[in-house]
């Protein structure tokens, strides 16, 4: 038997070849054909690796007796949508924010939303004694086309604004989204310029997108453009950049869309949080009378609490906000569609994100796992703290490891920012850090 495949905090990734393979994928197919008694939609990004993944992913399917349809290449929230306006569950072949030579397979439940533990147990299950294929991986099946046209017109009926006073900068990170972005936002009526939609096999995330938002800063600034918006290679997470050049994440967007939402009598309960949002989300909302749930890091995480909760609206720093009563998952296209519209009711971004809350200093540094030292890091932090003379209650250090790379995350906050700067200053002096291209959501 195959060794054992274990899921991670957002399905299975690792290296193609090593942790990914057609055998893992085909597996994968064959337990989902097993868990689930619905169509099952597929999709994949642009990675060199994705499309012979996917074909792997169909044929288990098929051999599995399931009905599985080739949504060809699609972001992630594509197949979730597709998922849930017709009643399927969704398999997507990606990972994300990584570079090209890693990808991952996620599956996505009934409604095209995330798997909750126990399902997502019952397909590992599945997938670690399912047969391997009994030979070569036949071509996928033919693409269904009119999936990406319907998944267009769903996202501009939920947000039907005209946009032909913004000019918009959309960085694509040479992912899924390098040709739906830029059909959804000619719909807008707003000026745009598209980069980084050239995707190549090789270059999805590379030194673009949501995790190097530096091409699209400069691209704002020197376009004069009023907003720039960075997907991820799967497009379920926005990070954005106002008229000034400033990066606004998913806590700027957090607290405006909350605030937004107060203003409008339109906040279905409070705000959930991941332990990653900064504190100064915290102490902008919750003197506003807004209450905030915070949950471990992961966007599934966030929709888990939402669900039990009943609430309609959440997310994490890294840019995966979650508009519940809108999309069954955290959708960047989306997401964007809805800032744009704020910047045209409420004024700049910069403004309003100036105007509504002060970021606490905060830092992330990413330690080797096989060198970590926990027992060092929490001494050197407490030193630190008490050089400083802070209080315990305006300091956090957050310690977790990543659940897609071989390092541990170490996140210090403080309201004295030189605790920020001498600990993380030491911290990398006298440890071995990684510089990695993942965010809050592994």
């Amino acid at each position: 038997m195959a060794n054992a495949v274990r899921f991670g905090t957002d399905g299975i990734r690792g290296r193609v070849g090593d942790e990914i393979t057609l055998d893992v994928a085909y597996r994968l197919g064959r337990a989902v054909a097993a868990v689930f008694d619905a169509p099952v939609f597929v999709g994949h990004d642009t990675r060199e690796s994705s499309p012979e993944l996917a074909a792997a992913v169909l044929a288990g399917l098929a051999d599995g007796g399931a009905t599985g349809v080739n949504l060809g290449l699609f972001t992630t929230p594509g197949v979730a949508v597709t998922a849930m306006r017709r009643d399927g569950v969704g398999v997507v072949v990606s990972a994300s924010h990584n570079p090209y030579y890693d990808n991952g397979l996620k599956v996505l439940g009934p409604g095209g939303g995330k798997l909750d533990h126990a399902t997502e147990e019952a397909v590992a299950a599945a997938l670690n004694v399912a047969p391997a294929p009994a030979g070569a991986i036949p071509p996928a099946p033919p693409v269904d086309a009119t999936a990406e046209a319907e998944y267009v017109a769903h996202l501009r009926a939920l947000v039907p604004g005209n946009f032909s006073a913004l000019h918009l900068v959309i960085d694509c990170a040479n992912g899924a989204a390098s040709h739906v972005a830029r059909t959804l936002f000619s719909t807008t009526e707003a000026r745009l310029t598209i980069i980084n939609d050239q995707p190549d096999g090789h270059n999805i995330n590379l030194r673009c997108g949501s995790t190097h938002v530096e091409g699209l800063v400069a691209t704002v600034k020197g376009h004069r453009a009023d907003l720039g918006l960075a997907f991820d290679g799967d497009a379920d997470r926005l990070i954005a950049v106002d008229a000034q050049g400033v990066v606004r994440d998913g806590d700027d967007m957090m607290v405006l869309f909350a605030l937004d939402f107060l203003r409008s009598a339109a906040l279905d309960g409070g705000l959930v949080v991941t332990t990653m949002s900064n504190l100064g989300v915290h102490r902008a909302l919750s003197g506003r009378g807004v209450e905030i749930v915070e949950t471990d890091v992961g966007d599934r995480n966030v929709l888990l609490a939402l669900e039990e909760r009943e609430w309609g609206f959440g997310g994490e720093q890294s840019g995966h906000l979650i508009f519940r009563d809108l999309s069954p998952t955290g959708d960047g296209l989306l997401t964007g569609l809805l800032l744009a519209d704020l910047v045209v009711r409420r004024g700049p971004l910069f403004a309003q994100a100036e105007s509504a809350w002060h970021r606490v200093p905060q830092a992330l540094v990413n330690v080797a796992r096989d060198t970590y030292d926990d027992v060092a890091v929490r001494a050197l932090f407490a030193e630190i703290v008490a050089e400083r003379h802070v209080d315990e209650s305006d300091v956090r250090l957050l310690i977790r490891p990543s659940g897609t790379e071989p390092v541990v995350r170490v996140m210090v906050e403080a309201l004295d920012g030189e605790v920020v700067v001498r600990f993380t200053q030491r911290l990398i002096r006298e440890h071995d850090v990684v510089v990695t291209t993942s965010g809050e959501s592994d």
